[in-house]
């Protein structure tokens, strides 16, 4: 019997969108980032969920029924996939010290303006900036040189300056190597020491997976080398829980502090569009001394970026 037209249109369709995203999902499955367009994707790894959908449904029209098998598998691994990456677990020992922390990306300083009444409204205690050229750099040490006294910077412009801004005393420390500036210090948080990181990866462009990967790999090994002393490694990753070298930093005992408070999805970039489709790439990421009481994503007018805010308990380990 010939297959209708319209049925083999369908077959034809589910095939080619299952052979995409069953890609996607078997690096993810692989715990690979693979090459591109993969790693690009794969910040997008819930979404997928839509085109899988309408592969299911257009098995359904065709009466393919090995297609409707391959696309319910696809679904639940897909749906598998949306539950927050890593352990969390509650520190035994009694609090010592509440911090409030906020990452965010100005997008080459266009976002300085709207990000200075923010630290002026949430008084965070630690300050991660990315993207802060010279402009920003001047603005934030300006406006707020009595309320952050301590500030490690890498003084570039364009995309590659970042800026660390303090209420605690700084104890300077090597920052991790990056195309892109990755400042990094010590602070004296109440008598007891914290390691700060600025984290800014190259972002997988199709020309610069390598890279990025390299980068993260040396993220990983900050975050493996001093896992003794609390540690605070924050700002924008380029890459989301679906990302394998993303993973492989957790796995050295971090934590995303936005997931202990429930955030684990919720987009922090492109911002024009997150509320829409978006994916979670900025974070602050905390070693097993701390909880999380608080985590909000916050519009910046004139960056790509949300700011995140997160509230931190530092606990005495036992």
């Amino acid at each position: 019997m010939t297959q209708h037209p319209g049925r083999r249109l369908a077959a034809w369709c589910a095939g080619l969108l299952l052979t995409g995203v069953s890609v996607v999902v078997g690096c993810r499955v692989a715990d690979t980032d693979g090459i591109t367009p993969v790693p690009q994707l794969l910040a997008f790894l819930p979404w997928l969920l839509a085109p899988a959908a309408a592969a299911l449904l257009c098995a359904l029209i065709a009466r393919w029924w090995p297609g409707l098998v391959w696309a319910v598998a696809v679904l639940g691994l897909l749906a598998w996939y949306l539950e927050p990456y890593g352990k969390s677990g509650e520190p035994d020992g009694p609090p010592l010290a509440r911090l409030r922390v906020l990452t965010a990306n100005v997008e080459f300083g266009r976002g300085t303006p709207a990000l200075v009444p923010v630290l002026r409204d949430r008084h965070p205690d630690v300050v991660f900036v990315q993207e802060c050229e010279s402009g920003c750099r001047a603005t934030l040490e300006r406006d707020f040189a009595a309320v952050y006294p301590h500030r490690r910077a890498v003084e570039e412009d364009g995309s590659k300056g970042s800026l660390v801004l303090s209420r605690f005393p700084l104890t300077p420390a090597a920052g991790v190597p990056g195309t892109m500036g990755m400042p990094g210090a010590v602070a004296d948080v109440r008598g007891h020491p914290v390691r700060l990181q600025l984290a800014h990866p190259m972002p997988p462009l199709p020309d610069q997976v390598g890279l990025w990967r390299r980068e993260l790999g040396r993220l990983r090994a900050f975050a493996a080398a001093g896992t003794r002393t609390p540690t605070i490694l924050a700002g924008d990753f380029n890459a989301s829980q679906d990302h394998a070298a993303f993973r492989h930093i957790l796995d050295t005992g971090l934590t995303d502090a936005a997931r202990l408070t429930g955030h684990d999805r919720t987009p922090s970039w492109p911002a024009r569009t997150a509320s829409v489709i978006g994916a979670q790439i900025d974070h602050v990421l905390v070693s097993p001394d701390f909880t999380a009481t608080g985590a909000r994503f916050l519009r910046l007018s004139g960056s790509d970026h949300r700011a995140l805010v997160v509230d931190l308990t530092l606990h005495r380990r036992t």
